[in-house]
């Protein structure tokens, strides 16, 4: 343990302008994020953790996002991205965590603080950082670039909706908060924001419940597609075919029961009789509207 300690120390006054002892320092563990999905629906990838842990060494904490100087209370001097074995994430994924190292310089001004921490009161961290990509579970797409109707934490065919963050391009500081949430924007991590704006809250409640009714008609949809399908047989193909509806949009629903609907009526229209263009031929001595007899001769 001391070994260990000493080890730390060496790491942590590579940010000091002199070497500290132990005494004068306080350290202390954190863990600033996972791979489960959050209160909002996201989760960080494995290669955006791998890149926070190298970005955060070094980075500053503060209280509730509040980026002042003299909100600056602690650094990270090392970190380390984690594997939990015996755990699990949502996804059923190895659940992984960045894991920090912190320190504070004790002083007078904050020994309340540091007996907070030890006490378990100060606690819940959040990070603020940005990232490159935001990829949506269930079809793949970049809500950066192209945002899709899926709604975080609905489940579309057996998969559950959320956004995988990824390719981290900077990271801003953690922060010590009451509620934890890792929320990103472009992405900054934390809970809040501006007052409530009546008309946007009406306007968003509005495009909630149109996208709700869109989600419906789209799985409606998607079931008539599936039943088409296999209206060509119980095989692989028209599973496959099936399955693949999961990941599709409505308009790529649509493109695809018209296709199947013009294969079926083909089918059908081949399995009828056909009928010969040429006239039936007259029975014998039958007689038509258009034929008269000839007249009969006396002998």
């Amino acid at each position: 343990m001391e070994q260990n300690q000493d080890a730390l120390l060496r790491q942590l006054n590579t940010f000091t302008r002199r070497n500290h002892t132990i005494d004068e320092v306080y350290l202390f563990d954190l863990i600033l994020c996972d791979n489960e999905i959050d209160r909002d629906g996201d989760c960080f990838s494995d290669a955006a953790l791998a890149e926070l842990q190298k970005r955060f060494v070094g980075v500053t904490g503060i209280f509730d996002h509040n980026p002042q100087s003299k909100n600056q209370n602690a650094r990270i001097f090392h970190t380390e991205v984690m594997t939990d074995p015996d755990r699990k994430t949502k996804t059923g994924q190895p659940y992984r965590y960045l894991k920090a190292n912190a320190y504070m310089v004790r002083t007078d001004g904050n020994a309340d603080l540091i007996r907070e921490i030890d006490a378990g009161i100060k606690k819940e961290v959040s990070i603020s950082c940005a990232v490159g990509r935001q990829v949506c579970s269930v079809c793949g797409a970049d809500r950066l670039k192209s945002p899709c109707r899926h709604i975080k934490g609905k489940t579309y065919g057996g998969t559950l909706c959320y956004t995988t963050l990824d390719a981290v391009t900077d990271v801003y500081e953690w922060s010590f908060v009451a509620v934890p949430a890792q929320r990103s924007a472009g992405v900054t991590k934390t809970l809040g924001g501006a007052p409530c704006d009546p008309e946007k809250e009406m306007l968003r409640k509005a495009c909630q419940e149109t996208t709700l009714l869109l989600d419906k008609l789209t799985e409606d949809l998607r079931k008539d597609v599936i039943r088409l399908c296999y209206r060509f047989g119980d095989n692989a193909c028209a599973k496959a075919l099936a399955n693949s509806t999961i990941h599709m949009d409505a308009d790529a629903l649509c493109r695809l029961k018209q296709s199947l609907m013009t294969g079926i009526r083909a089918a059908e229209a081949c399995s009828r009789p056909q009928l010969s263009d040429a006239p039936a031929a007259e029975p014998a001595g039958t007689m038509t509207a258009y034929q008269v007899p000839p007249p009969r001769r006396e002998a």
